[in-house]
Protein backbone atom coordinates (compact mmCIF):
# COMPACT_ATOMS: atom_id res chain seq x y z
CA UNK A 1 0.00 0.00 0.00
CA UNK A 2 1.20 3.47 -0.81
CA UNK A 3 2.04 5.32 1.88
CA UNK A 4 1.50 9.73 1.75
CA UNK A 5 3.86 11.83 3.26
CA UNK A 6 2.13 14.04 6.20
CA UNK A 7 2.78 17.93 5.25
CA UNK A 8 3.53 20.50 8.41
CA UNK A 9 0.41 22.73 8.84
CA UNK A 10 0.21 25.83 10.84
CA UNK A 11 -2.50 24.03 13.36
CA UNK A 12 0.03 24.06 16.25
CA UNK A 13 0.58 27.79 16.11
CA UNK A 14 -3.41 28.44 15.50
CA UNK A 15 -3.75 26.85 19.00
CA UNK A 16 -1.05 28.48 20.84
CA UNK A 17 -2.61 32.20 19.20
CA UNK A 18 -6.05 30.92 20.60
CA UNK A 19 -4.53 30.66 24.10
CA UNK A 20 -3.00 34.31 23.69
CA UNK A 21 0.62 34.10 22.17
CA UNK A 22 1.30 36.19 19.12
CA UNK A 23 4.70 36.33 18.46
CA UNK A 24 5.24 32.34 17.75
CA UNK A 25 9.16 30.97 16.68
CA UNK A 26 9.83 27.32 15.30
CA UNK A 27 12.91 26.37 16.26
CA UNK A 28 15.22 24.08 14.69
CA UNK A 29 18.94 22.98 14.58
CA UNK A 30 20.86 21.37 11.76
CA UNK A 31 24.32 19.70 12.63
CA UNK A 32 24.00 17.22 15.32
CA UNK A 33 25.47 14.31 13.62
CA UNK A 34 28.32 15.19 11.80
CA UNK A 35 32.43 14.74 13.04
CA UNK A 36 32.84 18.38 12.25
CA UNK A 37 31.77 21.85 11.74
CA UNK A 38 29.05 23.81 14.07
CA UNK A 39 25.97 22.68 14.96
CA UNK A 40 23.49 25.47 13.71
CA UNK A 41 19.99 26.70 14.80
CA UNK A 42 17.14 28.80 13.15
CA UNK A 43 14.44 30.18 14.67
CA UNK A 44 11.51 31.64 12.74
CA UNK A 45 8.31 33.64 12.99
CA UNK A 46 5.76 33.28 10.34
CA UNK A 47 3.48 35.79 9.16
CA UNK A 48 -0.05 33.66 9.32
CA UNK A 49 -1.10 35.81 6.22
CA UNK A 50 1.89 35.14 4.56
CA UNK A 51 3.57 31.73 5.01
CA UNK A 52 5.75 30.13 2.15
CA UNK A 53 4.91 27.73 -0.23
CA UNK A 54 6.46 24.22 0.19
CA UNK A 55 7.62 24.45 3.56
CA UNK A 56 8.18 21.03 5.23
CA UNK A 57 11.03 19.34 6.80
CA UNK A 58 14.39 20.24 5.43
CA UNK A 59 15.33 15.76 5.47
CA UNK A 60 12.66 15.92 2.60
CA UNK A 61 13.80 18.65 0.41
CA UNK A 62 16.42 18.67 -2.32
CA UNK A 63 19.15 21.13 -1.97
CA UNK A 64 18.53 23.49 -4.58
CA UNK A 65 14.39 23.15 -3.42
CA UNK A 66 15.51 24.19 0.14
CA UNK A 67 17.80 26.81 -0.99
CA UNK A 68 15.06 28.74 -2.82
CA UNK A 69 12.32 28.07 -0.02
CA UNK A 70 14.98 29.69 2.47
CA UNK A 71 15.10 32.89 -0.01
CA UNK A 72 11.14 32.85 0.55
CA UNK A 73 11.49 32.34 4.44
CA UNK A 74 14.01 35.11 4.73
CA UNK A 75 11.56 37.33 2.74
CA UNK A 76 8.81 37.09 4.51
CA UNK A 77 8.94 35.69 8.08
CA UNK A 78 11.37 37.23 11.24
CA UNK A 79 14.00 35.05 11.58
CA UNK A 80 17.62 34.91 13.30
CA UNK A 81 20.07 32.38 13.03
CA UNK A 82 23.22 31.00 15.49
CA UNK A 83 25.17 28.48 15.85
CA UNK A 84 27.74 26.70 18.67
CA UNK A 85 31.36 26.34 17.64
CA UNK A 86 33.18 22.69 17.81
CA UNK A 87 34.97 24.40 20.60
CA UNK A 88 31.80 24.70 22.41
CA UNK A 89 30.56 21.16 21.11
CA UNK A 90 33.84 19.60 22.73
CA UNK A 91 33.10 21.58 26.14
CA UNK A 92 29.30 20.84 26.25
CA UNK A 93 28.40 17.76 24.10
CA UNK A 94 26.60 18.11 21.44
CA UNK A 95 23.05 17.86 22.97
CA UNK A 96 23.91 21.17 25.60
CA UNK A 97 25.81 22.98 22.20
CA UNK A 98 22.79 22.62 19.98
CA UNK A 99 20.46 23.97 23.14
CA UNK A 100 23.20 26.96 23.13
CA UNK A 101 22.49 27.32 19.57
CA UNK A 102 18.85 27.86 19.97
CA UNK A 103 19.19 29.87 22.69
CA UNK A 104 21.59 32.49 20.77
CA UNK A 105 19.06 32.23 17.82
CA UNK A 106 15.96 33.03 19.84
CA UNK A 107 17.58 36.10 21.93
CA UNK A 108 18.43 37.13 19.00
CA UNK A 109 14.93 37.38 17.48
CA UNK A 110 13.45 40.86 17.34
CA UNK A 111 10.77 41.50 17.93
CA UNK A 112 11.42 38.81 20.95
CA UNK A 113 9.26 35.56 20.91
CA UNK A 114 6.51 35.38 23.33
CA UNK A 115 5.89 31.44 22.89
CA UNK A 116 8.97 29.05 21.01
CA UNK A 117 7.86 25.81 19.51
CA UNK A 118 10.98 23.07 19.85
CA UNK A 119 11.67 20.67 17.62
CA UNK A 120 12.20 16.98 19.64
CA UNK A 121 11.55 16.00 22.93
CA UNK A 122 14.22 17.94 25.20
CA UNK A 123 13.59 21.20 26.60
CA UNK A 124 16.87 23.99 26.63
CA UNK A 125 16.86 25.75 29.34
CA UNK A 126 17.01 28.91 30.44
CA UNK A 127 15.15 30.12 27.31
CA UNK A 128 14.02 34.13 26.99
CA UNK A 129 10.51 32.98 26.47
CA UNK A 130 7.84 30.02 27.24
CA UNK A 131 8.19 26.96 24.94
CA UNK A 132 7.02 23.91 24.05
CA UNK A 133 8.39 20.65 22.63
CA UNK A 134 7.21 18.88 19.45
CA UNK A 135 8.49 15.28 18.80
CA UNK A 136 9.14 15.61 15.02
CA UNK A 137 7.86 18.56 15.10
CA UNK A 138 10.15 19.60 11.58
CA UNK A 139 7.24 17.13 10.03
CA UNK A 140 4.36 18.57 11.48
CA UNK A 141 4.57 22.11 12.21
CA UNK A 142 4.99 24.87 9.57
CA UNK A 143 7.18 27.23 11.72
CA UNK A 144 9.59 24.69 12.66
CA UNK A 145 9.99 23.23 9.11
CA UNK A 146 10.97 26.69 8.32
CA UNK A 147 13.24 26.89 11.06
CA UNK A 148 15.03 23.35 10.05
CA UNK A 149 15.13 24.88 5.98
CA UNK A 150 16.98 27.80 7.04
CA UNK A 151 19.51 26.05 9.89
CA UNK A 152 20.54 23.51 6.95
CA UNK A 153 20.87 26.02 4.47
CA UNK A 154 23.02 27.90 5.96
CA UNK A 155 25.26 24.92 7.99
CA UNK A 156 25.83 23.87 4.73
CA UNK A 157 26.93 26.97 3.24
CA UNK A 158 29.21 26.94 6.49
CA UNK A 159 30.90 23.59 5.18
CA UNK A 160 31.34 24.50 1.77
CA UNK A 161 33.06 27.18 3.08
CA UNK A 162 35.28 25.46 5.03
CA UNK A 163 35.85 22.45 2.36
CA UNK A 164 38.06 25.21 0.33
CA UNK A 165 40.13 25.29 3.21
CA UNK A 166 40.28 21.47 3.70
CA UNK A 167 39.30 19.94 0.46
CA UNK A 168 40.20 16.47 1.28
CA UNK A 169 37.44 15.64 3.30
CA UNK A 170 34.53 16.48 0.84
CA UNK A 171 32.53 18.76 3.06
CA UNK A 172 30.84 20.73 0.21
CA UNK A 173 29.61 17.42 -0.52
CA UNK A 174 28.69 15.63 2.98
CA UNK A 175 28.42 18.23 5.09
CA UNK A 176 30.92 17.12 7.55
CA UNK A 177 28.91 13.44 8.58
CA UNK A 178 31.01 10.51 8.80
CA UNK A 179 30.29 9.24 5.72
CA UNK A 180 33.41 6.66 3.89
CA UNK A 181 34.81 9.34 1.96
CA UNK A 182 35.17 11.62 5.35
CA UNK A 183 36.49 8.77 6.79
CA UNK A 184 38.86 7.60 4.45
CA UNK A 185 40.27 11.52 4.31
CA UNK A 186 40.33 11.67 8.26
CA UNK A 187 42.61 8.41 8.44
CA UNK A 188 44.45 9.34 5.72
CA UNK A 189 44.99 13.57 6.92
CA UNK A 190 44.33 13.64 10.29
CA UNK A 191 42.30 15.33 12.55
CA UNK A 192 41.48 19.36 11.28
CA UNK A 193 40.59 22.36 13.74
CA UNK A 194 37.29 21.89 12.32
CA UNK A 195 36.83 18.39 13.72
CA UNK A 196 34.55 17.57 17.07
CA UNK A 197 37.53 16.10 18.97
CA UNK A 198 34.46 14.44 21.84
CA UNK A 199 33.19 12.27 18.88
CA UNK A 200 34.26 8.81 18.51
CA UNK A 201 35.86 7.98 14.98
CA UNK A 202 37.74 11.47 15.69
CA UNK A 203 38.66 10.14 19.42
CA UNK A 204 40.10 7.37 17.91
CA UNK A 205 42.14 8.65 15.25
CA UNK A 206 43.77 11.39 17.66
CA UNK A 207 44.52 8.07 19.93
CA UNK A 208 45.89 6.21 17.06
CA UNK A 209 48.61 9.29 16.66
CA UNK A 210 49.30 9.68 20.10
CA UNK A 211 50.27 6.16 20.14
CA UNK A 212 52.58 6.11 16.92
CA UNK A 213 53.98 9.70 18.19
CA UNK A 214 55.07 7.90 21.15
Amino acid sequence: MRRFRTLPDFSTETRARARGFRRIAGVDEAGRGPLAGPVVAAAVILDPADIPAGLADSKTLGAARRAAIADEIRARARFAIAEASVTEIDRLNILQASHLAMRRALAALEPAPDLALIDGNRMPGDLPCAAETLVRGDAHCLSIAAASILAKVARDAIMVDLAREFPAFGWDRNAGYPVPAHLAGLKRWGVTPYHRRSFAPVRKILYEEKKISH
